[in-house]
């Protein structure tokens, strides 16, 4: 069985001009820097895990321009660096102590886990794939590995299903065409009129995650669009301009 997605030239025109009109907001102009225009660095353990362990703390809490989470992803140097993180003998407590000591941040116990579980992981016998799979997708921008990759992490990495293995490849300005599709995204394609009433919990499937990511990737391709920019877009759009070349620090993970 098979569907095709029909698109509308009415939606395909919503989306230009809705697009078009964000073009010029620092967090879109830098998702369009990393994501698309600049050359990709090489991806190493340290920039991989940094990215990783950020995407950890932004699950499941805000992550806006003045939230806790973007204060702490602030602090210089990054508390939770790959070569502080490798040489801690209880990397849980560690983590846990740091993050229960930041106001307004969350999960902390379940975090640690996560990052300590990742860590085992990764030191076991997932570097090498993980950073082959990332190194890959710097020459090759095609949707097909995206979603492979995004499929590798979501069951290599704890805490990392469908929406967070593609936050951190986006992250990383590895895709262009897989997006994390989060509460914003789904409240504004349902607001835009998506053919099917899109809901957070049933996006934990994977099979539903890759068919709506499909007609996502169908509705942008048709406006000329892409996907990582839409998304960049849509978040701007409910911070309402409160992003800046300073608050985005945290995001621009080449730059610090």
């Amino acid at each position: 069985m098979k569907i095709d997605w029909l698109i509308e030239k009415k939606d395909s025109e919503r989306i230009k001009i809705f697009v078009s009109s964000y073009m010029d907001d620092p967090f879109v102009m830098l998702r369009l820097k990393r994501n698309v225009t600049d050359k990709r660095p090489v991806i190493t353990k340290e920039m991989f895990w940094q990215v990783m362990v950020s995407s950890l703390l932004t699950t499941q809490q805000r992550s806006g321009p003045h939230s806790p989470i973007k204060a702490f992803l602030h602090i210089r140097p990054f508390p939770f660096s790959y070569s502080l993180c490798i040489s801690q003998h209880d990397l849980h407590s560690y983590v846990s102590g740091r993050l229960s000591q930041a106001r307004g941040i969350r999960r902390f116990d379940r975090i640690a886990d996560e990052v300590e579980t990742n860590l085992h992981r990764l030191e076991g016998d997932s570097w090498v794939r993980i950073l082959e799979i990332c190194n890959e997708l710097r020459s090759s921008s095609l949707p097909s590995l995206e979603r492979q990759a995004a499929h590798y992490i979501d069951a290599t990495l704890k805490g990392f299903g469908p929406k967070q293995s593609r936050n951190l490849l986006q992250w990383l300005g590895l895709t262009q065409y897989e997006i994390p599709i989060d509460s914003r995204i789904t409240k504004w394609l349902n607001n835009f009129g998506f053919p099917l009433r899109l809901s957070a919990s049933a996006l934990s499937d994977r099979n539903y995650y890759d068919f709506v990511s499909g007609g996502i990737q169908a509705l942008c391709a048709e406006a000329g669009v892409l996907p990582c920019i839409l998304d960049a877009a849509i978040f701007s759009s409910f911070d309402q301009g409160l992003w800046t070349e300073e608050n985005l620090r945290s995001e621009d993970i080449f730059g610090t």
